[in-house]
C-alpha cells in the first residue's frame, strides 16, 4: 500500500530571513595549486535562492536542494580559479576531516527520478577538485534503479540538480568513498523507501536521504518497512522551511541532520557556525516534536516525549553554499545549499569513521560522543521559546548536538 502525504516548503519571511544576510560566499578548495577565485555575489542572497524541486505534485517527497541564481555560472573545469561556494579543502579544515579517509566504505545516495549526466557531471566536480577518478569502469561509481537494474526512471532536472549536490557532497568529505546513486521511480515515499532498502541488500552501510514532505499517521509503518536497518548508518534532511518537522527525518530510526550557516573567521578552529534560519521562521533548517514517532531511548531532551528533530548538523545556508556541478539542463558551475547538503556530508562523515558494527544504532553514536562535535549556540529557525527552534549549549533542534569536529563522534 502506497504513503500518500502532501510535501510541505514554508514561504520565504522576505526581510526577516537569515538569508538576508550579505555574506560573501567563500570559495572551494583548489586545483592543484590554482589561485582561489573572487566569490561571486550579486544582491541579496534571500530574493535570489530558488527551490530545485520546484514543481510539487500532491503526494509526493519533495527534495530539499535551494540554488543561488545570483552567482554567475560556467561550464567545465577552470585551471585558474576555483568555482565560487565551499569545496572539498573548505569542508575538510571546517569539520576536520582527514583528507585520505572512506577507502573501502560504500556511500548510497536515494533520490528520485534519473540525472542522465550524475557520472560525467561527478567526473568534472572531481577533476577540478583534484580528487581520485570515481566512475563506473574502475568501480568507484554505479547507479542503479530501485530494483537495482539499469531501468532508469524519467529524468527530472530539479532531482537532477539534487543529485549532483548529494554526489559532490559525499565526494568532498570522503573522496575515497566508492558512491552507490540508487534512483526511486518517483518521489512517492514507497519508491524511495524501496531505493533504501535497496542500497541496503546491495551492502551500503550509510545511506543518505536528502528529502521530506509533512508528518502523518502513516509514519511508524514507513519506519518499520525502510529505515530499520540496524548496523547501517541512514542520514535525513531535516527540512529548509524552518521550524516544524518533517518525515522521514523523524523517523526514530535515522541521524535527522539540521543545517548551520558557515563562515571562516579569526577564531582557533577557523570557523564559525550558527542556526541557518531565523527567529521570523519559513526558512531554514527544519526542527522540532514529532508528532507519531517515538522517542528514541538515546534521546535524552525533556520538552518533547516524542521524537525530536534533528541530531546533527553541517553547513546548509546557501549564504554560505556548496560549489556543486550539474550540467542537466542547468549551466554547469552552481552555489546550492538547504539541507541537502549537510545530509550526504555527515554521511560521509560516518564513512570516515568506518562501518558501524552489526546490529548497532548509528543514530546514537553522537549522542555518546558529544565532546567530538562542534557545539553550535547562536541563532534560531523559529519563533517558539525554548531549544526546539532556538540553538544553546549542548542539545538543540535546528543544529542538535552539533557539527562534526574529527570522525570520533560517528564511531561506535
Amino acid at each position: 500500500m502506497q504513503h500518500i502525504r502532501t510535501t510541505r516548503f514554508g514561504q520565504r519571511s522576505g526581510g526577516a530571513s537569515a538569508l538576508l544576510s550579505l555574506l560573501a560566499l567563500v570559495t572551494g578548495g583548489l586545483l592543484a595549486a590554482a589561485p582561489s577565485a573572487a566569490a561571486q555575489q550579486a544582491g541579496d542572497p534571500a530574493s535570489n535562492v530558488k527551490q530545485l524541486c520546484a514543481s510539487r505534485a500532491a503526494g509526493t517527497m519533495h527534495c530539499l536542494a535551494l540554488e543561488r541564481t545570483d552567482v554567475k555560472q560556467h561550464r567545465g573545469i577552470t585551471a585558474d580559479a576555483a568555482p565560487s561556494g565551499f569545496g572539498p579543502a573548505d569542508l575538510q579544515k571546517a569539520y576536520n576531516l582527514p583528507a585520505g579517509g572512506g577507502s573501502g566504505q560504500t556511500v548510497a545516495i536515494v533520490d528520485a527520478q534519473d540525472d542522465p549526466n550524475a557520472e560525467q557531471d561527478l567526473g568534472t566536480y572531481r577533476s577540478q577538485y583534484g580528487l581520485p577518478a570515481c566512475t563506473t569502469a574502475n568501480g568507484c561509481f554505479q547507479k542503479v534503479d530501485q530494483d537495482g537494474g539499469s531501468n532508469y526512471p524519467t529524468a527530472d532536472a530539479g532531482w537532477a540538480g539534487e543529485i549532483s549536490l548529494d554526489v559532490d557532497m559525499v565526494s568532498a568529505v570522503c573522496p575515497q568513498c566508492h558512491i552507490l546513486l540508487v534512483e526511486a521511480k518517483s518521489a512517492n515515499m514507497d519508491d524511495l523507501g524501496a531505493a533504501v532498502n535497496r542500497a541496503v541488500t546491495m551492502g551500503a552501510k550509510f545511506v543518505s536521504n536528502s528529502y521530506g514532505g509533512s508528518e502523518d499517521a502513516s509514519d511508524t509503518t514507513a519506519d518499520s518497512q525502510y529505515f530499520n536497518h540496524p548496523g547501517v548508518a541512514i542520514t535525513v534532511s531535516s527540512g529548509d522551511s524552518g521550524y516544524g518537522v518533517e518525515f522521514p527525518a523523524a523517523s526514530q530510526y535515522v541521524t535527522a541532520v539540521g543545517g548551520t550557516s558557515l563562515k571562516q573567521d579569526s577564531s582557533t578552529r577557523g570557523w564559525s557556525e550558527s542556526v541557518w534560519g531565523s527567529s521570523a521562521g519559513g526558512e531554514g533548517a527544519g526542527s522540532g516534536c514529532s508528532a507519531y514517532d517515538p522517542k528514541p531511548s538515546w534521546q535524552n531532551d525533556t520538552g518533547c516525549a516524542k521524537r525530536a528533530v534533528a541530531d546533527v548538523s553541517a553547513v546548509a545556508d546557501p549564504a554560505t553554499g556548496l560549489a556543486v556541478y550539474d550540467s542537466y539542463q542547468a549551466n554547469g558551475w552552481n552555489v546550492y545549499g538547504g539541507t541537502s547538503a549537510s545530509s550526504p556530508i555527515i554521511a560521509g562523515v560516518y564513512a570516515l569513521a568506518g562501518a558501524p558494527a552489526g546490529g548497532s544504532t548509528p543514530s546514537s553514536f553522537p549522542y555518546a560522543h558529544t565532546g567530538s562535535l562542534n557545539d553550535v549556540t547562536s541563532g534560531a529557525n523559529g519563533s517558539c521559546s525554548d531549544y526546539l527552534c532556538q540553538a544553546g549549549a549542548g542539545y538543540d533542534g535546528p543544529t542538535g548536538l552539533g557539527t562534526p569536529n574529527g570522525t570520533a563522534a560517528f564511531t561506535g
